[in-house]
């Protein structure tokens, strides 16, 4: 019995939520699994309501599970940050989610902005370091709201920190046909983390003498996610850079509608969402894009061991977005939210 804790979260979350918990219904039926969920409300309205998010007697009963769902968090009437910061980040740090993990692959040629480029080209995935750098929180103002403000914000690398992120890379570039390993960085300018990033990085790599390993700045690999995406197979990077980075292979893969990523702890709970955030404009109308959402559950279902189950969820959506969506932008598919979670079940 799989015990899953549900967060649908903020805005579309809940509508997005709902068409992947209806697709892992239809898929426990067909592929003989047993699970069970409960929901969580850590939302902006109960924020504002009651001033709460997420506290420790939450994270006690979260790891009791075997992961999380999550819709997404963020609310216009609670001040940025706030949300973000009580429930997605405190979530990554207390669980120890410290590698946020990001397939980016083209399923049709027709909603990549990049000329000429087809599925072939556009498959990778991105390691991104999940619990420390600029996102730890560490820094101070000095003489704030003076002429002479200082704002000091720290990036915080331990050696542990980066050694595990990157030996997590090299397993997921080992089990990949090309096994190819990109380190992406910033070792010109950022001389303190970067150091150790890259001498972190050769190190362990004498121990996957059958990974292909390089190099490339944070700007030239944005550069190159446009020109030549075809290039990379596994990256693998910081905190802040793989924040960076992955919002645009969410656009050279057709979009944030199609966009999943897992926070992951490999000896732990780990949590699995759509990329594309709370999309508020669209909240109640029934057009936001659940496919991400959708890719996201196959994500998760692989974590807890029902593989099959995931790659069956992956090539219903492959179906789908090569043959029935006219787009993957929300009001623009051609059906509505809960009629492309049917035809997902349809086709499992």
């Amino acid at each position: 019995m799989h015990k899953i804790a549900v967060i649908p979260g903020d805005g579309t979350g809940p509508e997005v939520v709902n068409e992947g918990l209806k697709v892992l219904e239809a898929a426990s039926k067909k592929f003989g699994f047993k699970y069970e969920t409960k929901s969580f409300d850590f939302t902006g309205k109960r924020y504002l309501e009651t001033g709460k998010l997420v506290d420790d007697s939450d994270i006690d009963e979260l790891k009791r599970f075997d992961a999380i769902y999550l819709g997404a968090v963020g609310d216009p009437d609670v001040k940025p940050g706030i949300i973000e910061t009580g429930v997605l980040l405190k979530l990554r740090f207390a669980l120890d989610q410290y590698i946020n993990l990001r397939p980016v692959k083209l399923y049709n040629s027709s909603y990549c902005p990049l000329k000429d480029k087809e599925p072939k080209d556009i498959d990778f995935v991105v390691v991104r370091e999940n619990s420390e750098g600029l996102y730890k929180g560490l820094g101070e103002f000095q003489n704030k709201g003076t002429k002479d403000e200082v704002a000091i914000q720290i990036s915080y690398n331990t050696r542990k920190g980066v050694e595990r992120c990157i030996r997590y890379a090299f397993e997921v570039a080992r089990k990949r046909e090309r096994k190819q390993l990109t380190l992406c960085g910033k070792t010109n300018v950022l001389t303190f983390a970067w150091d150790l990033w890259q001498r972190t990085f050769n190190e362990v790599a004498k121990e996957y003498p059958d990974v292909k390993t390089d190099y490339a700045h944070v700007d030239a690999t944005t550069m190159w996610f446009v020109k030549n995406p075809e290039w990379f197979d596994v990256i693998v990077t910081d905190n802040m850079f793989g924040d960076i980075i992955t919002d645009l292979g969410a656009m050279i893969q057709g979009g944030m509608g199609i966009a999943a990523g897992g926070n992951i702890n490999p000896s732990g709970v780990s949590m699995f969402e759509p990329i594309g955030g709370s999309a508020p404009k669209y909240t109640g109308k029934n057009v936001i894009n659940p496919m991400a959402a959708i890719c996201a559950l196959a994500m998760l279902l692989d974590n807890i061991g029902e593989g099959k189950a995931g790659k069956a969820i992956e090539d219903a959506v492959i179906k789908i977005v090569q043959h029935k969506l006219k787009s993957l932008a929300a009001g623009k598919m051609g059906y509505s939210t809960s009629e492309v979670g049917d035809l997902v079940v349809k086709s499992l």
